[in-house]
């Protein structure tokens, strides 16, 4: 029971700074200012990480990997913590591949689960308070995942069904990427 309760708290810590990390490399990809109360608790949580490795890890085409490879850290940390705990970690050179592939995955998994969070609350913001003071950027930060769709889909009845859309494509790729976690982990880890 104590094992259960220290993964679940593992996991939630580790989730947390990944999706901060990916947000903070989502918000350089689409050049978003950092100049609002969100973006300075991002940076604020963020910077232990991404400072060091600034000055290491290049970015490349838009893509500030100073930001990817510390949330990619973690999630494989996290792998490693959670087979060792289960005690399947022998060291073998496929356990360790396993490892590092579980660690892309669930990296791919926590950008889902940001995407599925920002349309969510962007879509509850345009109803109810499109004015509030984070409203811009959650728009901004969602609007590369609902804009092709936007321009594709007519509104029906005035309501615009690409957030819905969107949902249902991240609840699949989810679905996908799960599937391929429990396969790593039969080939790799078993």
């Amino acid at each position: 029971m104590l094992t259960g309760i220290l993964l679940l708290l593992l996991n939630a810590a580790a989730s947390f700074f990944t999706v901060l990390l990916l947000t903070r490399a989502l918000m350089r990809w689409l050049r978003i200012s950092f100049i609002n109360p969100l973006g300075h608790f991002i940076l604020a949580t963020t910077d232990w990480a991404v400072r060091p490795l600034q000055k290491i890890v290049p970015s490349r085409g838009g893509l500030d990997l100073s930001c990817w490879v510390p949330a990619w850290l973690i999630q494989v940390l996290l792998a490693f913590f959670t087979l060792w705990l289960a005690r399947h970690v022998d060291g073998s050179p496929s356990m360790l591949v396993g490892i590092v592939l579980i660690g892309v995955v669930e990296l791919l998994r926590n950008l889902l689960h940001l995407v599925m969070i920002l349309v969510i609350v962007a879509a509850v913001l345009s109803w109810v308070n499109p004015r509030a003071p984070l409203a811009p950027l959650v728009n901004a930060l969602a609007r590369p995942f609902l804009a092709p769709l936007a321009r594709r889909l007519p509104p029906v009845g005035g309501i615009d069904l690409s957030p819905l859309i969107v949902l249902l494509i991240v609840q699949v790729l989810l679905f996908v990427l799960t599937n391929l976690h429990m396969r790593i982990i039969g080939a790799f880890i078993a």
